[in-house]
């Protein structure tokens, strides 16, 4: 269903590099090159632009639509010059799920989605007419599966409940990882579903806190001892862990996604993964 790395998409528009749909049309050109297939999207990147901004950089390419996966997401309403909005809220009214895959489709110029998630939990949803409504986007052929991101266990288990989801999109890296310990990861192999997970540096490179230097003095042993970059240690040490985590990469740029996906040959011995994660919790293991 997902390639063994997902290109996500938020950075690519406004919220980081600005592409041009060239610059956009050559991203995606990198990462099938490299096998991966699949884009994360969701409706609001860019202010609800840079689904848009890839869509028009898409259909100028001569790709078939079945070599491709494209995920997006929906259920945050908030203000941006696309869609105004007098504060950010929740909302998963079959109407709004049903208008946000309308104008993901047109936006991302596809038939289809082959992954809608669930943005974030909202406090007001209801299972029952979230299930009605997934069935009525797979039965119209407009969404092929369904998961949900950023639910705890139960919240997950609320809406699988009512219909069968493919998987939870969580925040996972060397600076969170409540989801080794949470039972969220577990849940997905109990039921044999693979999470994808976000933001899989961390804030690894953009902060200087007393616990990124303790992962940093470990991280470059390993380097050394794997020929291996920085920021491929750090998403083989999600790799390694038995769920089978599918990252997305947030990279906007075509040489760090040929380089992230060389981390898929690096096999993590279990004693430096402890290692790392002795780093991340600043002591030994209980």
């Amino acid at each position: 269903m997902f390639s063994e790395i997902i290109a996500g998409t938020m950075r690519w528009g406004i919220w980081g590099a600005n592409h041009s749909e060239k610059e956009v049309q050559k991203l995606i050109d990198v990462c099938l090159e490299e096998n991966i297939t699949t884009f994360d999207h969701a409706d609001i990147y860019g202010g609800h632009t840079t689904e848009e901004l890839f869509g028009n950089a898409w259909k100028e390419m001569d790709i078939d639509r079945d070599k491709v996966q494209f995920i997006s997401k929906c259920g945050i309403v908030m203000n941006s010059g696309k869609k105004p909005s007098p504060l950010k809220y929740y909302n998963y009214d079959s109407d709004y799920i049903q208008s946000c895959v309308d104008g993901s489709l047109k936006n991302l110029k596809t038939d289809y989605l082959d992954v809608l998630l669930l943005h974030r939990p909202s406090p007001l949803m209801n299972p029952e007419e979230i299930a009605d409504t997934f069935q009525i986007l797979k039965d119209q052929g407009k969404v092929k599966h369904f998961g949900v991101s950023n639910f705890s266990v139960s919240q997950f288990e609320l809406i699988n409940r009512y219909f069968p989801l493919v998987t939870n999109q969580i925040e996972v890296s060397v600076n969170e990882i409540a989801a080794f310990d949470n039972g969220i990861l577990d849940q997905l192999i109990l039921r044999n579903l693979r999470p994808t997970a976000w933001s899989v540096m961390g804030n690894y490179f953009t902060e200087k806190t007393i616990q990124n230097i303790r992962i940093k003095n470990i991280i470059e042993i390993l380097c050394q001892k794997y020929n291996a970059q920085e920021n491929q240690v750090l998403l083989a040490f999600i790799l390694k862990h038995p769920a089978r985590i599918i990252p997305v990469i947030g990279t906007s740029q075509a040489e760090t996604i040929k380089v992230l996906n060389q981390s898929l040959s690096i096999n993590l011995e279990i004693e430096d993964w402890f290692r790392i994660l002795e780093a991340i919790k600043g002591k030994e293991v209980d």
